[in-house]
């Protein structure tokens, strides 16, 4: 195990930050190499949704930790990070899943009925289908989150682009970017859209599809309800599957999408510009029939590039060459505390978990 050699991290998203953090926790040097501004990548935007509903019992367990963790920093960093109003989740698949959180443990989830759905969700339709609560879910603080990691942080990020890391002599890793040459003990790559190309300077290829998403965020209508929860719907029941949407502080907004994506050429333009428009109206007719408790015209916009393994919509990986970490996947906002953690720990010579290779494939239904 490496006691005190500096670790360098690329990109700062928040799995970047997440593991830029840890690393500062357990007493390790950290350079974290950021090109624009701090979590505007696929980091960006103002909330995200934290649940720990999912197919694999993997990432069930994962996402309690990371929770846990979420807990630890709202303590530590003295702000509200996850909000406590739960995930209402619609629809045959949130029945599906509630069976893996009850074979897991540990994990407040439940089915609910019609009352209690308006009860948590005043903004929705009239709904009375299958329906579960995760009443440890909630609300992601993103801005917030991403703020207080870099202000603890400040001093480790480099405003630069890498350009190459390989493998050199003595084991240690080089780094060069646009005005930086520096040799590391280890290095983690978590570069969004960038971290395939790096991947390749090693002679990795990774099995990553980049993608164009969309979210709208909507203000309420009337004074803000002081209870509202999450949304995950499956169930068709308004046009649409796949939805999901989250309250931003304060809950006078709620941010919303489709977890439908844009496909994009090789060499990153999107196949079809029309096609993030034809989201972003899509929602919005979702917002009209689903959600009377919103005005129906979008007041925010976000869009932003994904990058998705072929196993699973919430999959990620880890791959391994030398010292160096390239993770990739979607939907890990949630899960980058845990995350973090195993990958400071894997930069620092204690060895990378097996779940988190590529052949573990992580999200795939078990």
């Amino acid at each position: 195990m490496i006691e005190r050699s500096e670790v360098a991290v690329i990109g700062a998203g928040i799995v970047g930050l997440s593991t830029a953090y840890s690393l500062a926790e357990r007493g390790a040097a950290v350079t974290v190499f950021e090109r624009g501004v701090p979590g505007n990548g696929q980091s960006g935007g103002d909330s995200r949704l934290f649940r720990h509903a999912h197919d694999d019992p993997r990432l069930v367990r994962l996402a309690s930790r990371s929770r846990a963790i979420w807990a630890e920093w709202e303590t530590r960093l003295g702000v509200e990070l996850v909000s406590a109003d739960g995930v209402v989740a619609l629809g045959p698949s949130a029945e599906e899943r509630l069976r893996v959180l009850e074979d897991v443990g540990g994990v407040a989830a439940r089915a609910i009925d019609a009352a209690e759905v308006h009860e948590r969700l005043p903004l929705l339709a009239d709904y009375s289908g299958p329906a579960t609560l995760d009443e440890a879910g909630g609300s992601i603080r993103t801005r917030a989150a991403i703020e207080a990691l870099s202000g603890r942080l400040e001093d480790s990020i480099v405003a630069d682009e890498v350009i190459s890391v390989r493998p050199v002599a003595g084991g240690e890793v080089e780094v060069r970017a646009g005005g930086a040459c520096a040799r590391y003990a280890g290095v983690v790559v978590c570069a969004g859209q960038g971290t395939p190309q790096l991947a390749r300077g090693v002679g990795l290829s990774l099995p990553v599809t980049p993608a164009a998403h969309v979210r709208n965020t909507f203000a309420v209508a009337g004074d803000p309800p002081s209870r509202l929860a999450c949304l995950q719907d499956s169930s068709d029941e308004f046009g649409e599957t796949g939805i999901y949407g989250a309250p931003l502080p304060g809950n006078r907004h709620y941010a919303l999408g489709l977890s439908q994506t844009v496909d994009v050429h090789e060499d990153g333009s999107l196949v079809d510009p029309a096609a993030l428009a034809e989201l972003s109206e899509r929602a919005g007719g979702y917002v009209r029939r689903a959600l009377p408790g919103l005005d129906t015209e979008p007041v925010d916009y976000r869009h932003c590039w994904v990058t998705e393994v072929p196993w699973s919509d919430d999959g990620f990986a880890v791959w391994e060459a030398d010292a160096i970490f390239f993770v990739a996947g979607h939907n890990l906002f949630k899960q980058a505390p845990a995350l973090g953690d195993h990958l400071a720990r894997a930069a620092l010579g204690e060895g990378l978990d097996s779940e988190l290779r590529p052949e573990a494939k992580m999200g795939a239904p078990g």
